[in-house]
């Protein structure tokens, strides 16, 4: 039986409806942008892994538990710096929207901010500029609240805490109330430093997470079949 060359195909009638069923099964079977899969880590130290092996941090421990409960149509991105402030985090963020068009958005940000005495007021609108940029793209956001010590004075540590619930107000976004709760005061939770968690304290920071996470990848998948 002789072989007829795929160009014969193409040029016989009816060929153009041949193209465009070909066409369309390939594009089914191609990965689309912006299909509940993808989740956006925005974070500093905290959760760049600093002083802790990679494989041990939570963030890769999150990779973990999404296989673990067969979740492998979510990708885990992770765009954090340590030393990252809000302001630069403003700064990145929009570029890293649009690259990876995530569904949600995590927002572990102003700690470093706060250590370094930036008016609440400032770091609240980078925060926000954030959380509208976020959702603007499509994202549901969940905020990471954090807490300074108390040698920064009352006042300023009251406003610092307080901006994250308030935000999460404001905008309805997803609220880790406070991301280093049960490790601060703990032992072995702390490095050194006593600012950044170590590795035994990794499980506790995604223990943290996840009850707030858990429903937002829930209604991107309800959202995402609705589509």
């Amino acid at each position: 039986m002789s072989v007829m060359p795929i160009g014969t195909v193409f040029r016989r009638p009816g060929s153009m409806v041949l193209l465009f069923w070909l066409a369309a099964a390939l594009s089914l079977a191609m990965p689309r942008p912006g299909l509940a899969n993808t989740i956006l880590v925005m974070g500093d130290s905290l959760s760049a892994a600093y002083g802790v092996e990679t494989e041990t941090a939570w963030v890769n421990r999150l990779r973990g538990r999404l296989e673990e409960q067969r979740e492998q149509s979510w990708k885990v991105v992770n765009a954090s710096i340590s030393g990252e402030t809000t302001d630069g985090g403003a700064r990145r963020l929009p570029e890293l929207l649009e690259k990876h068009q995530p569904d949600v958005v995590i927002l572990e940000l102003g700690g470093n901010d706060g250590l370094r005495g930036f008016q609440p007021s400032v770091i609240r609108d980078n925060l926000a500029a954030m959380i509208e940029a976020s959702q603007d793209a499509g994202a549901r956001v969940l905020l990471v609240g954090m807490q300074i010590p108390p040698n920064y004075g009352a006042r300023y540590t009251r406003r610092f805490a307080d901006m994250y619930p308030e935000l999460s107000d404001q905008y309805g976004t997803a609220l880790v109330p406070f991301f280093l709760e049960g490790i601060y005061n703990r032992e072995r939770m702390m490095q050194g430093d006593g600012i950044h968690p170590t590795a035994e304290a990794q499980p506790q920071l995604l223990d943290n997470i996840w009850p707030h996470l858990e429903p937002l990848l829930d209604e991107a998948k309800t959202a995402a079949v609705a589509d």
